[in-house]
């Protein structure tokens, strides 16, 4: 055909145009690859679709959570080590409803999941109480000149503003919020969650998951085509049409019937389509999603019992590394900013630090160096209590 761009149209009586055809004008064809679909990477998608609906990352986040919370902490003014103090009151109960071990494992899990962990202090005169607000009703807010100075908090149809450290409207010694948050390249203000790194393995450990759990609700339908092709040709009737599918969904569909042979005859004949779950290797997929996923975390893949990741030679070595690499900075994190937050409130220069002494994660270490230090016969008492962090025997 001759085209024109744009069509134009035939005057009224004028005589039809005959086709012509040109060799410098033809079809273009296009074929677009569909999109996959992602999940989102805020924190509601990522609590649903990670923390709720996939093992790994439920077991991951708890397994990090549960152990920086039962890190003991150690309080110090100074040199000096505080046994007893306001600060180590608060934190070993933060508020009459929630304890310090159970405050400090949602803290940790919002900073996992979000990326960011903000609590609240609230103060009545002598009385405080520390609260943590949930990461996707939390909005920071800025100043003109970009620095955050307040958290807006959403509940319903309500909100509130929370100072940062004290400042603005609560400055006057009634509460404030502080903000935690993990490294984030690209925002000022937030912080980026570990689960967004390995999104992709998520998608993925979930399809699977999914995959598996249709195959075996329809095994005995696998994908495929009945060719009818007699010898004599021609079709089925409608009869034996209406008959052949009832007999495919009654006694060939469903896990009851997983592995039941398909009896064909009359000119019938199997034609199978697409790939097997072995071709596809699902197992492998899923493996190999579950070690992407546990390394975002910092998990050793051996603690979780995912196979084939044979990094460390034993479980106990990994359990150290998991301590050494996972669980402490992430303590340590959460204590250097607690305490440079709260310190000021009740008015001395207190620092907070993780006891790696009391982790039994950390036995094995912890024998080693006395056994090290024990056997230096060149080093007084003192010496060698003062190497393994004790002070000088009264």
């Amino acid at each position: 055909m001759g085209w024109n761009w744009p069509w134009a149209k035939r005057p009224a009586g004028a005589p039809a145009r005959a086709d012509t055809k040109s060799a410098g004008f033809g079809f273009v064809a296009l074929h677009g690859q569909g999109e996959a679909l992602w999940t989102r990477g805020d924190y509601g998608a990522l609590s649903r679709e990670g923390y709720m609906r996939n093992p790994v990352v439920h077991r991951a986040v708890r397994m990090i959570a549960e152990a920086a919370a039962a890190v003991p902490w150690l309080l110090y003014e100074g040199a000096a080590e505080l046994t007893e103090h306001p600060l180590s009151a608060l934190l070993a109960r933060p508020n009459r409803r929630t304890g310090g071990a159970g405050f400090m494992e949602t803290l940790y899990g919002h900073l996992l999941m979000s990326g960011n962990a903000y609590v609240e202090l609230v103060e009545a005169g002598e009385a405080r109480e520390l609260h943590l607000l949930r990461p996707d009703r939390v909005a920071v807010v800025a100043d003109a000149a970009g620095w955050p100075v307040a958290l807006e908090h959403r509940e319903g149809a309500g909100k509130r503003r929370v100072a940062l450290e004290g400042r603005g409207e609560n400055a006057a010694g009634q509460g404030g919020g502080l903000h935690l948050r993990l490294f984030h390249p690209l925002d000022d203000h937030y912080g980026f969650p570990p689960l967004q790194a390995a999104l992709m393995a998520l998608d993925i450990h979930n399809a699977a998951g999914r995959w598996n759990k249709a195959l075996l609700d329809n095994s005995a339908r696998p994908s495929g085509a009945l060719v009818y092709a007699p010898k004599e040709g021609g079709n089925l009737t409608e009869e034996q049409y209406e008959r052949l599918k009832s007999e495919l969904e009654d006694g060939y569909s469903g896990a009851r019937a997983a592995g039941r042979p398909l009896l064909l005859e009359g000119g019938l004949d199997w034609k199978a389509m697409g790939l097997t779950p072995k071709d596809m290797d699902f197992i492998e997929a899923k493996n190999a999603a579950s070690r992407d996923i546990a390394l975002a975390f910092g998990v050793p893949p051996m603690i979780l019992g995912i196979p084939g990741d044979n990094t460390y030679s034993n479980y106990q070595e990994a359990n150290r590394a998991f301590y050494r690499m996972t669980v402490l900075p992430l303590a340590a994190r959460a204590a250097s900013e607690i305490a440079a937050w709260l310190g000021p409130r009740f008015g001395a220069e207190l620092r907070l630090e993780p006891d790696a002494d009391r982790i039994d994660g950390l036995s094995v270490e912890r024998e080693a160096l006395w056994a090290r230090v024990g056997a230096a016969d060149f080093l007084t008492d003192d010496e060698k209590r003062e190497a393994v962090g004790y002070g000088p025997r009264a």
